[in-house]
């Protein structure tokens, strides 16, 4: 049975994500307080823990660095603030998912079980001790697993092609900066590669129907009209 630690200060938001989560099988223990959720993790093993951000004493954001110097369990971060600043500091810190309060408790057994699954590939792929290593790149619910090749929006794993892949990583590692079709189908399919540049249009289209919420107002692929491409920050 998988373990979850529910780190919440709230009782009856954390007695129904526990009453949701144990009808889903899983065994839960909730604590109130940060200092009470990083002892838990030394007194017992959890395979996944559920973070409020907003702690007494010691907030969210405190626990996951401590958490993250020590554990490499999954950790999903909730919040009634919505703010992207939040998102990004928290996913940034190396949460692996920012939920907005209020949300279903479907969704968040949903979430939970998607990150078990995820967490599980990686380690029957590279062991235990390799999943710390892989370097990993992640903003506003994007990751990349640059080893493992993998990518995810939201905690959901969608398939690229290796060239949606390569290009996709080169974008993002490159942050702000335009590159036009010319420079960005030499650099990901060479020099000497046989095709037409029109082929990078194709990828950015289809990258954008896979990993944008909406590929029409993209957030993380943007055109420069007349210039090429780039990685919106």
């Amino acid at each position: 049975m998988k373990r979850i630690l529910i780190v919440e200060d709230d009782r009856s938001i954390a007695n129904l994500q526990r009453d949701y989560l144990e009808l889903s099988g899983y065994g839960v223990r909730i604590v109130s307080s940060g200092r009470e959720g990083l002892a838990a993790l030394k007194e017992e093993a959890f395979d996944l823990v559920i973070l409020d951000i907003m702690l007494p004493g010691m907030d969210g954001f405190e626990v996951l660095k401590t958490i993250r110097e020590h554990e490499l369990l999954p950790v999903l971060l909730v919040s009634a603030r919505g703010e992207e600043l939040y998102k990004i500091k928290g996913l940034g810190l190396g949460a692996d998912d920012y939920i907005t309060k209020p949300f279903s408790s479907g969704e968040l057994v949903a979430r939970v079980h998607a990150h078990l699954q995820k967490f599980e590939r990686m380690k029957e792929r590279y062991g235990n001790g390799a999943v710390q290593a892989l370097p990993r790149l992640q903003i506003r619910g994007l990751e990349i697993e640059k080893e493992a090749r993998m990518v995810l929006v939201n905690g959901q794993e969608v398939s690229l092609t290796q060239k949606e892949f390569d290009l996709l990583l080169f974008l993002f590692q490159h942050p702000g900066r335009v590159f036009g079709k010319e420079e960005l189908f030499e650099r990901i399919w060479g020099m000497d590669a046989m095709g037409d540049i029109s082929t990078v249009t194709v990828h950015i289209a289809r990258i954008r129907e896979k990993i944008e919420e909406n590929p029409s107002k993209p957030q993380y692929i943007g055109t420069v009209w007349g210039a090429g491409y780039k990685f919106l920050t």
